[in-house]
Parts: structure tokens; C-alpha cells; sequence
């Protein structure tokens, strides 16, 4: 890919920029070059097939509408003066999904971050809102989220517009199963207003990276809260640790989290006595109720209970060091060496020694699911190529398998194509991510958590 980034003409940022400064005020429009290239960055570190892609796109214009009908309005304002449009939270994105691939505006939506309302199994919160902060506010009404990202201090609209699931996966499974039931969302029109949108309409919008319309208000469910603790767990060898997980996944009261790592990768997590070098680690959000039953499962396999913590804190802590963040204190403790990709299936537990075979150095991070575990593969990194090879060793052993390695909305492209041919009919929403994923990455597009 040429370094050569694409740039709107600057009369029209400088039209665009007047404008959003009388209608957001002096503080919430850049066009300094600082905020221009921090609003261009994101995970993309995570992917070394995506860092030697860099860079994919510069912003030219950056604005933090702080209420949603000022996101619906800094929208119409763009679409006025035929400027791109890259939706944007916390910037914890991992592959590209937030980088401006058209140059344009990057609309910040962190500053939009009130809480409407909380009720009985329900809470309406603006986009830019961050999922910790929603825990916390729903805990002090005896209620917790259905599930939060791995990445806490994400937003809101940031999580459902690019993620898939997390803490809470397990029983409640991903975000367009029910955790989303209403969304105000904005469309790439003159006269763009807040659309409210609820059930199957509202899930169109979901994890489509704003190529179809901007989240800038959602309706999301609640669940009673829950007695939880952190449980930490560890063992002689990472196939006694896989030989727990399928069991914890069905506890009863279902777990909010079970992940699981063979030494090398716990060791490169954050020190914790709980974690001991040498030693696969085990690490659960348990009921207080499935504690006993859990640690008969522990000891049975061969291993050990750490530790059990109580608190919010030390069951965050956990969540923070699930799903992809172990890969990424990997890459921290040997930078340059690693990539992944997302996993998913029995073999995952039954054929271990051929999963980690396909990839050199392969290791594998586990998380339980009812149905099916689902993972993340490391291996050491050397070409594209040599990641895309992979795929086909993969999927003859009955694995399932995401590429993370691109930045195209993978979650029913067509259905977001033909939405967005009438919700941004000039094209203007995130360009360069509603593509052909499937044949321009040489990935399949991945069974990774579908159980139907």
C-alpha cells in the first residue's frame, strides 16, 4: 500500500472547522497536528500484518460532540461540506476499524457520556459513556451488564459498534443476542437527526464499525447483580488447565469468565503471586455460589487454587487480562516477535499439540463457552503469508477461525451493504472498511462464536 494518504480538499475542512466551531465551541474542534495524529492511531500495534500497512489514514479535523443530538448535528454538518466521517470512542480498536482510511473528520464520540437513565433490567446512555462506568452505575441499583469488553474503559458506542462479546459471553453470549434493544443512530444525510431504532433494526447497526450509521445513544439490558470473586488457579501443565475448561463453562451459577494460559504466556501477564512462574494459570469470575464446585474441578485435574478475591476491582482485573490482552503482554514482554489469530472448537481441548503445530512457537490463550471454547492462537510472526497458510492447517482440524488481521466489517458485510446504500448514500461513513473482506485478506470469514 502506498504512504500516500488520501486528504479531502482543505478549502472544505476549513468550511467544515468554522462551522463546528460555532456549533460546539472553540474546545471541542482541532486541526492541531498533536490531535490530529492521536485520533489517527489505535491497536493497530496488536496486528504486525496491519503495522506494516501503516499508516492507513490521517485525520484532518477532529471534533468531540458531548450529547448525541450534537453528534447527529456535527454528522449533517459533514455531510453538508462532503467531508468523510470516521466514528470514534476510546480508540482501543485493534485492527484499523477507527482509523480515517479517506482522511476527513474523526468524530470523537468520548465526550457524549451521559446516563439517561437506569431502570429495571434496562439503561439508555449516550455513546461515548465508558462500559466501566456503566458497571459501576448499575451496581449501585443492584444490577450489572450483561457483559463489558476486555478493554473496561472502552465506550459504549464504541464496544458495540466493533466489538462481539466478552465478561459475561458466557451466559449471555454476543451483543446482537440481546444486550442491545435500542439504539439512536445517526445517518450521513444534510439533515441528519438521532433515528431510534429497537429489535432486529437496532441489531443492523451493531458491529458494522459506523459504515451504516453512527451509534450515538443506546438502550442496552441489565441482569441482577451477582456475589462474584476472582478465582485464580493454576497447574503442573496447560492440558490439565484445558481439562477444567469445558466443566467451569457449565457451573452453576454460570461463570462470568474462564480463561486459561500454559506458563509462557502467564508469564508475560502482570506479576501476581496468584499466577506463579512455571505454571499454566487458570482464571475464573465465579458466583460465590460455584466456589466449592469449582475448586473440586481444580484440584481433581491435578491443580491448585491460588487465590480467591473479593471486590469489583480484582474481578475487573481478570477481565483485563482476558480475551486478547494476554497477546498483547506477550508482544510487550518480546516486542516484534508475535501475532495471533481468533480460534474456535473442541480441538481446541482435543488436539492441542496439532493446534499449537500449525503455527511456529504456537501458543494458545483459551477462553470457555458453553457450546464450543474459543481462543486465541500466537505464533511467532515472520510473513502474511505465513499467517494466511495457516488457515487452511486450521481449518482441517475442525477449527473454527477469525483473521483479525484487516480492518473490513466481517459480521454480514452484504446486509450492511445494502443498509448503508440508503443510510450514506454518498459514502461518507467510515470509508474503506465496507469492503470484501473475505477475498481481499485471504481469510474466511470466521464460525468463531456463531452457535446456531
Amino acid at each position: 500500500m502506498s504512504n500516500e494518504l488520501a486528504e479531502v480538499d482543505p478549502a472544505a475542512i476549513e468550511a467544515l472547522a468554522t462551522e463546528l466551531r460555532e456549533l460546539l465551541g472553540e474546545a471541542a474542534v482541532s486541526t492541531e497536528d498533536g490531535t490530529l495524529d492521536r485520533a489517527s492511531r489505535d491497536g493497530s500495534h496488536l496486528s504486525p500484518v496491519i503495522q506494516e500497512q501503516l499508516p492507513l489514514g490521517r485525520a484532518q479535523i477532529v471534533a468531540y460532540p458531548a450529547t448525541a443530538e450534537l453528534i447527529a448535528a456535527t454528522v449533517g454538518a459533514a455531510v453538508r461540506h462532503g467531508v468523510p466521517i470516521t466514528p470514534r470512542g476510546k480508540g482501543t480498536a485493534n485492527y484499523g476499524q477507527t482509523i480515517p482510511m479517506a482522511g476527513g473528520l474523526v468524530l470523537d464520540t468520548s465526550k457524549a457520556r451521559t446516563v439517561h437513565e437506569i431502570g429495571d433490567g434496562y439503561l439508555i446512555a449516550d455513546a461515548g459513556v465508558t462500559m466501566l462506568s456503566l458497571e459501576q452505575a448499575a451496581n449501585k441499583t443492584g444490577q450489572q451488564l450483561l457483559m463489558y469488553p476486555s478493554t473496561a474503559n472502552s465506550t459504549l458506542g464504541g464496544f458495540v459498534s466493533g466489538g462481539s462479546g466478552g465478561t459475561g459471553s458466557i451466559k449471555n453470549g454476543l451483543l446482537h443476542w440481546g444486550m442491545v434493544e435500542e439504539l439512536w443512530v445517526v445517518h450521513a444525510v444534510p439533515d441528519a437527526e438521532l433515528v431510534h431504532v429497537t429489535g432486529d433494526e437496532a441489531a443492523k447497526y451493531v458491529h458494522n464499525y459506523g459504515t451504516a450509521g453512527i451509534i450515538a445513544r443506546l438502550r442496552i439490558g441489565l441482569e441482577p447483580a451477582q456475589d462474584w470473586r476472582a478465582f485464580l488457579a493454576s497447574f503442573d501443565t496447560f492440558e490439565q488447565a484445558l481439562s477444567v475448561i469445558r466443566p467451569f463453562a457449565v457451573l452453576d451459577p454460570t461463570p462470568r469468565l474462564v480463561s486459561a494460559d500454559l506458563a509462557t504466556l502467564a508469564e508475560a501477564l502482570p506479576a501476581d503471586d496468584a499466577i506463579p512462574a512455571g505454571r499454566a494459570s487458570l482464571r475464573a469470575i465465579l458466583d460465590v455460589a460455584s466456589l466449592d464446585a469449582a475448586r473440586k474441578l481444580v484440584e481433581d485435574a491435578g491443580g491448585r487454587v491460588e487465590d480467591i478475591r473479593e471486590g469489583a476491582a480484582a474481578s475487573m482485573k481478570l477481565s483485563m487480562i482476558s480475551y486478547n490482552h494476554p497477546i498483547e503482554w506477550l508482544q510487550k514482554a518480546y516486542p516484534g516477535t508475535y501475532f495471533h489469530v481468533e480460534v474456535s472448537g473442541d480441538a481446541l481441548v482435543d488436539r492441542i499439540d496439532e493446534v499449537h503445530a500449525v503455527y511456529d512457537g504456537g501458543m494458545l490463550h483459551i477462553e470457555a463457552q458453553r457450546e464450543r471454547p474459543i481462543g486465541m492462537l500466537a505464533g511467532r510472526y515472520s510473513s502474511a503469508e505465513e499467517v494466511y497458510a495457516g488457515f487452511a492447517r486450521l481449518e482441517a482440524l475442525g477449527v473454527g477461525y477469525h483473521n483479525p488481521h484487516q480492518w473490513f466489517v466481517d459480521f454480514e458485510p452484504e446486509r450492511t451493504a445494502a443498509l448503508a446504500a440508503t443510510t450514506d448514500p454518498q459514502g461518507l461513513l467510515n470509508p474503506g472498511k465496507l469492503v470484501g473482506a473475505a477475498v481481499d485478506t485471504g481469510s474466511q470469514i470466521a464460525d468463531i462464536t456463531d452457535r446456531s
